[in-house]
């Protein structure tokens, strides 16, 4: 579905563009438009293709087909650099400022005036950025040091820095991710002055309240794909969501589930008031023993940092962990490993398989790492150990010496369990587990969860694609917004249920 606006002419337009990684295809013929005067939304779930897209636009990476036109004219971006000198800004999630300079210097960064000798204006750079400041409705002291400020204002900072050149386009990435509401408000009212200007402005959040508040329209993409381009009043959330996730379904009723009696569940492991920041607030979850527990939700609803702050990835800021009722500490990965916590990572590249090693290597980095460099695992019990878990799991091409990275996506999601099964844990966190494999290692690696948890182990299973939860979970935890709203068991769940919960507005509560 494409959106006819009533403005004559976009101020970007993509088409057709295409991505290539090797044999992957990040991006499949999208076309992507945005008007002056505009909020537009880029929606859809990991690995969606919208970080992609984002980096052809500025530059940052290329397409191999297709085009982008700025004002009704072809541009081709070599670098960043260009974009931004074309009036294409961009803030990052990360923001990219220097804390230890003032206000003005990172305003003004690169871009400095100079006086006739060649030095640094520094009256001329502070009334600049004031000027900028202001035309913001932001009171700021240019001159102040930007580490003295929160991370909110360093954010309208990294904003007023972006459009303090001439910005025709703003790309804002996950702004909202660290604010409260009122640091939000303020970036909102910012945010509609822009607009009033005709700056248009693509704003990039997993946050559905925060998108219906604020954007005109929404541009959803799913595996590399344009789904559509809709108004968003014209677009009902429950929609939204089963158009990300790939469901469709009608008239889904929504339908509201109690909490799970304790009575029901024979708890081994209890986490209570997991908190951190403003992706967790006061979750609770019980885990009991040869149990899958799916943790279902949308983008940043909480699920991942869940179960990183359960295993010990992360550092919750509050929160007890309980295992067969004694209180633990699973501070860091290794304390969390000699308690039974294990996490198998849903970036299987960047924190799970190490590509240039062999798959013996890979499979046994863990279990080596656990038994300290003093007591080195000698080569042959390695070779013993990974071919015992390479014919238990399947794994193919079957040798101990094959470079990990040569592998399929399926078998590297193996070869990553069988590392962490190789320690014997109790409870295996498994995020992501079937993303970017193909159907038959997928139900592969579902019967292994089921088989596992058969033989007491107890898993913490998170999908985006709900059918899969619903068909692995004995039990669900519904989360949102970094709340948890409900544990149900998934006999009284259905997709369409599940996806009601999720795209239910938080008044509706």
């Amino acid at each position: 579905m494409i959106v006819t606006m009533t403005q004559s002419r976009p101020i970007v337009e993509v088409a057709g563009a295409t991505v290539r990684f090797r044999a992957e295809t990040a991006l499949d013929g999208v076309d992507f438009r945005m008007f002056p005067g505009e909020v537009h939304s880029l929606m859809g779930e990991n690995g969606a293709g919208k970080s992609t897209l984002i980096k052809g636009i500025t530059g940052a990476l290329h397409f191999d087909e297709g085009q982008i036109s700025l004002e009704g004219e072809r541009v081709d971006f070599p670098t960043p650099a260009e974009a931004q000198s074309a009036g294409i800004g961009t803030v990052y999630q990360e923001i990219d400022l220097l804390p230890n300079l003032s206000v003005a210097e990172n305003v003004m960064l690169g871009r400095e005036p100079r006086t006739r000798w060649g030095t640094i204006d520094w009256k001329a750079m502070r009334r600049s950025t004031g000027e900028v400041l202001a035309g913001l409705g932001l009171d700021i002291d240019p001159a102040s040091a930007l580490s003295t400020h929160s991370l909110a204002i360093q954010q309208l900072v990294a904003i007023a820095r972006a459009i303090s050149t001439d910005v025709k386009v703003l790309i804002l990435d996950e702004p909202t991710s660290s604010l409260d509401l009122d640091e939000v408000a303020e970036l909102f009212r910012v945010i509609r002055e822009l607009k009033e200007r005709g700056v248009a402005i693509l704003f990039i959040s997993h946050f559905l309240d925060q998108v219906y508040e604020i954007c005109d329209r929404i541009t959803v993409l799913r595996n590399g794909k344009l789904v559509g381009e809709y108004l968003t009043t014209e677009l009902l959330r429950i929609d939204l969501v089963q158009k990300m996730l790939g469901r469709a379904s009608d008239d889904v009723v929504v339908r509201r589930h109690t909490e799970a009696p304790a009575t029901q569940v024979s708890a081994m492991l209890e986490a209570r008031g997991m908190s951190s920041g403003n992706r967790l607030s006061d979750v609770d979850v019980v885990l009991a023993e040869g149990e899958v527990l799916g943790l279902a939700g949308l983008l940043g609803s909480g699920r991942s940092e869940l179960a990183r702050a359960i295993t010990g990835i992360d550092r919750p800021d509050a929160g007890t962990i309980s295992l067969d009722g004694v209180v633990i500490s699973p501070r860091n990965p290794r304390r969390a490993i000699g308690f039974g916590l294990t996490y198998a990572s849903e970036d299987r590249k960047a924190e799970g398989i190490i590509s240039q090693l062999t798959v013996r290597e890979n499979i046994t980095l863990a279990l080596q790492a656990q038994r300290g460099i003093f007591r080195r695992m000698r080569a042959s019990r390695q070779r013993e150990l990974a071919a015992s878990w390479i014919e238990a799991l399947g794994i193919r091409p079957a040798s101990t010496e094959q470079l990990a990275g040569n592998l399929s996506g399926g078998n590297q999601q193996k070869v990553l369990l069988a590392r962490l099964l190789a320690l014997a844990p109790r409870i295996l966190a498994l995020d992501e587990p079937t993303r970017g494999i193909d159907i038959g290692a997928k139900v592969e690696v579902q019967r292994l969860v089921s088989e596992l948890a058969e033989n007491g182990m107890s898993v913490i299973f998170i999908s985006a694609e709900l059918e899969e939860v619903l068909r692995v979970s004995s039990r669900i935890t519904l989360l949102r917004g970094g709340r948890a709203l409900a544990t149900v068991p998934s006999e009284d769940l259905s997709v369409e249920s599940l996806m009601a919960m999720i795209a239910a507005p938080d008044d509706d509560e």
